[in-house]
């Protein structure tokens, strides 16, 4: 057999494996959900939300629960006949923005770890906080503040770093800690992101933090490539030295540990490169070309584009390129995914996708005007909670009936996706590809509304872990050189590309009148100082 290349994927609810041969082709793919198999850790959604009132919630995840899974990945990987010996490189990715606090000395405990024991059971002492900060945290609005009057505004902190201070990113999540926690912030002498924290276990000493995924952290200055002073002093004491210098997203970093080679059978040949963020690795696992538009369904919903001239503004980010130096991606997240489509799920119908999409196709495009907007989770853009519903007129409904509810969800979603991705300058044009992955992406009725709403057809490629497969494909370009989407381009294995969905024409004013409507009802809603007439919202 030729060599295998992993990527590997830390997202929210699993980890999961994608396996590469040298033509890009899929070999194996394999997860771990962290709430159904190790439900010792008391995850839901492979988070723990404690809410803190006025309208925070600090949102964290157990980071034993994260090494457990690698060490239960690497068994399930066993028990299939993977020949762990075969895998020449290994890249991953983790969710955006999360935070690993490495105590005093946990560096040097990384030497003396025994290959007959998991990984998880050698690991206490090696972490200063052991519940990691993770994307849905939304504590941190004074830190962000602080942050911003700190570099001279919002602005100019979103043209140097990318974006403006938000309460998900890492800067400000730092600052938190050290604020609350000055003693715990005294005995880290490394912060890792979720990405850089697992290239850390398998190299077996840290992990330098990557461009891309350095891109989310409101630290990084993304056109010199390299910290801001001014954004790391304002978040903490002596902040270089804990983050080190970032490195290019295609670097290889070392060879895998002797821990690994020893307990799994890696051998010691086995490169190890730079991991990125879960968006980034999508981003080079869909291959994005300029003009196309990515569409992300998933814990977070995510939608993002290529640009060459970065323009970054108060609401959404650039982040430079995993792939290519003098490239960067524009990106809007929604907090409010897959969770809160289950949850209408789980009320309005039997509890099957099939019946949901059966009751989605019952209903006319536009919904008769009725409209909702649903914040189950207090959303990042715009800043808003609970749940509204609203009649054809704009005035307050209590409640829709499940059909109605179904596709007032599912097109709010992908409004407010094209409304802000407009904000940042892009528009479909006739010869924009809208790829669509992600878990959501299997819903053809969701892609439907999709391509109407943004009035572009649709297309996929029947690869739905994007994050874990675009590692897979950077840990081979990284050994190979050279040019990315050359080397997608020469490859047969890479997954070809197929229109899913073709958009109606016919639709487009229902939904360009529908997008000038939430547009105002956003604004209702995101100023609830304002006295217009809305209450705070409801649940689902």
């Amino acid at each position: 057999m030729s060599d295998l290349f992993l990527g590997l994927d830390l997202s929210t609810q699993q980890l999961k494996a994608t396996i590469i041969g040298e033509q890009l082709e899929v070999v194996k793919e394999e997860f771990v959900h962290f709430d159904n198999e190790l439900p010792e850790f008391h995850t839901r959604g492979g988070v723990i939300i404690d809410a803190e009132g006025k309208g925070e919630q600090r949102v964290t995840a157990p980071t034993l629960m994260w090494v457990k899974a690698l060490d239960l990945l690497l068994q399930k990987l066993q028990r299939i006949d993977i020949p762990l010996e075969k895998i020449r490189a290994i890249s991953g990715s983790g969710q955006q923005h999360g935070s690993v606090y490495w105590h005093k000395g946990a560096e040097a405990a990384f030497e003396t770890m025994n290959p007959f024991k998991p990984l998880h059971e050698q690991f206490d002492a090696m972490l200063s906080i052991t519940q990691s900060p993770v994307w849905m945290d939304s504590s941190t609005g004074k830190q962000c503040r602080k942050l911003e009057k700190a570099v001279g505004g919002p602005e100019v902190l979103a043209s140097v770093t990318g974006s403006s201070a938000y309460e998900r990113f890492t800067g400000p999540q730092i600052a938190a800690v050290y604020e609350r926690h000055p003693e715990t912030y005294e005995n880290t002498e490394r912060i890792s992101l979720i990405s850089s924290f697992m290239a850390s276990l398998l190299l077996g000493r840290y992990a330098a933090i990557d461009w891309a995924d350095g891109s989310g952290m409101n630290l990084l200055d993304i056109r010199r490539k390299h910290w801001d002073l001014n954004c790391l002093a304002a978040c903490g004491p002596d902040l270089k030295r804990r983050l080190q210098q970032p490195c290019p997203s295609w670097t290889v970093l070392g060879k895998i540990s002797r821990y690994f080679c020893e307990r799994y059978g890696f051998t010691g040949n086995c490169d190890i490169v730079a991991f990125t963020g879960d968006n980034p690795a999508s981003f080079a696992g869909m291959n994005l070309c300029a003009g196309d538009l990515c569409v992300s369904l998933g814990t977070s919903d995510t939608i993002f584009a290529v640009v060459n001239n970065p323009k970054p503004a108060l609401e959404g980010h650039v982040m430079c390129s995993p792939v290519k130096e003098d490239e960067f991606m524009t990106m809007v997240c929604f907090k409010n995914g897959s969770l809160i489509r289950e949850k209408v799920l789980a009320q309005c119908t039997d509890g099957t996708w099939p019946d949901f999409e059966q009751k989605l196709n019952a209903t006319e495009c536009g919904n008769n005007g009725k409209m909702g907007l649903y914040f189950d989770q207090i959303e990042i853009v715009p800043r808003a909670h609970g749940i509204h519903r609203f009649d054809s007129e704009n005035k307050p409904l209590k409640k829709l009936r499940p059909e109605e509810e179904i596709r007032a969800l599912v097109e709010f979603q992908s409004l407010a996706k094209r409304h802000h991705i407009e904000k940042l300058g892009f528009r479909v044009r006739p010869h924009t590809r809208i790829f669509v992955t992600g878990g959501g992406s299997k819903n053809t009725t969701l892609l439907q509304v999709i391509a109407n709403v943004f009035q572009g057809d649709v297309y996929t490629q029947g690869m739905t872990n994007s994050a874990a497969y675009g590692a897979a494909c950077r840990a081979l370009h990284a050994l190979k050189g050279g040019s990315y989407s050359d080397m997608i381009r020469s490859s047969i294995g890479f997954p070809k590309t197929t229109i899913a969905v073709r958009h109606d024409p016919k639709l487009k004013n229902v939904y360009d009148n529908l997008l000038v409507r939430y547009s105002k009802l956003i604004a209702l809603v995101s100023n609830p100082d304002k006295k217009n007439g809305l209450s705070n919202g409801t649940h689902v």
